[in-house]
């Protein structure tokens, strides 16, 4: 989906009377994505970019948008279209701004989503699904609507794998989600894959939201457990040791970023968090060691690199959150067991 460090013109497009949180919360998302990253001293990965048939166009709640962009006629920039979705009065009568959208998707876009390797992605929140399914850009992929809305996709796709009860759903490049706030969840998922989990949980931190995966969606990694609370001196203590875990961490340096006593912390950690100060540090050094090992580090130089004191001592944590052998991790997908 591009390359690491080039950035991806998040297109929003934008038809009147579009449904205001469906634009408003993936763009404060990528928006504080960007912003972690600058902090970390990394370029930003995202340019949000909005278009609609009109210059102006009329939102769900009568807030106006103005200096829309005219629907481009190719792509120059990776791209991810964004379809959001609209009243339900309006998907059933579509006025003439929702039938110049599906032609202007149909004709310019549906040719160049089709070539995968640009880095084109298509994104659709709620009822965008029903859009993307007139202009024809379905296909036979998996995907997800609000779930009212579930029998009029399928009608509108027949040839598409439609899933009930999902938040969100992927499938190459068609990334779609259900209802309103399910938009912020998939676009804490795709900021994951392309900026990395520390970035992810600072922007769900700031954002006051749950980091949510589907059962279809890859395993929560360990860098986004146990975060889902809203106590920032356990949310300081994870950031520090996400950020820096081979440093020489114990309860007393770890009380010291709290700002709290160990007891406390200890108490903290396992009312909010669900586990122990230490038990965290652990699975968060071995996630770094299994991200070496899969870079091709040695044993060795995995275990220096995450903060353990030896082989032995990664061998013996491994074996009892994960079982097996630090030297699956380059040949297997361990299973994280929480």
């Amino acid at each position: 989906m591009g390359e690491p460090n080039e950035l991806i013109d998040v297109l929003f497009v934008v038809p009147p009377h579009s449904l205001l949180l469906d634009v408003a919360g993936p763009a404060e998302a990528f928006r504080l994505a960007n912003q972690h990253l600058r902090r970390a001293g990394r370029g930003p990965r995202f340019r949000l970019r909005y278009t609609g048939p009109q210059v102006q166009a009329e939102s769900s709640v009568g807030l106006q948008l103005a200096a829309l962009e005219p629907p481009p006629e190719t792509l120059a920039a990776p791209t991810w279209l964004v379809l959001v979705g609209q009243p339900s009065g309006l998907l059933a009568q579509p006025d003439a701004a929702m039938a110049a959208t599906v032609r202007w998707l149909k004709q310019a876009m549906r040719p160049a989503l089709r070539d995968e390797s640009a880095g084109h992605r298509l994104i659709t929140i709620c009822s965008g699904s029903l859009l993307a399914a007139q202009a024809d850009l379905l296909g036979t992929r998996r995907c997800t609507t609000h779930h009212e809305l579930l029998d009029a996709l399928r009608a509108l796709a027949p040839l598409a794998q439609v899933v009930d009860n999902r938040v969100f759903v992927l499938d190459g490049p068609l990334a779609s989600s259900a209802g309103v706030t399910a938009g912020i969840d998939l676009s804490l998922h795709l900021i994951a894959q392309m900026c990395g989990d520390p970035v992810t949980a600072a922007v769900a931190k700031d954002m006051v939201v749950y980091l949510r995966r589907t059962p279809n969606d890859p395993e929560l990694s360990p860098m986004l457990a146990h975060r889902h609370h809203l106590h920032p001196a356990v949310h300081r203590v994870q950031d520090a040791v996400s950020a820096q875990p081979a440093q020489a961490w114990d309860m007393a340096a770890l009380s010291a970023v709290a700002h709290v006593t160990e007891r406390h912390l200890l108490r903290l950690f396992g009312e909010h968090a669900g586990v122990s100060p230490l038990h965290y540090l652990e699975k968060i050094r071995l996630e770094r060691a299994r991200q070496s090992l899969q870079r091709g580090a040695s044993v060795t130089r995995a275990a220096e690199a995450a903060g353990f004191n030896s082989d032995l001592q990664l061998r013996r944590a491994w074996t009892r959150h994960w079982g097996g052998s630090p030297r699956d991790a380059a040949t297997s997908t361990v299973r994280r067991c929480e």
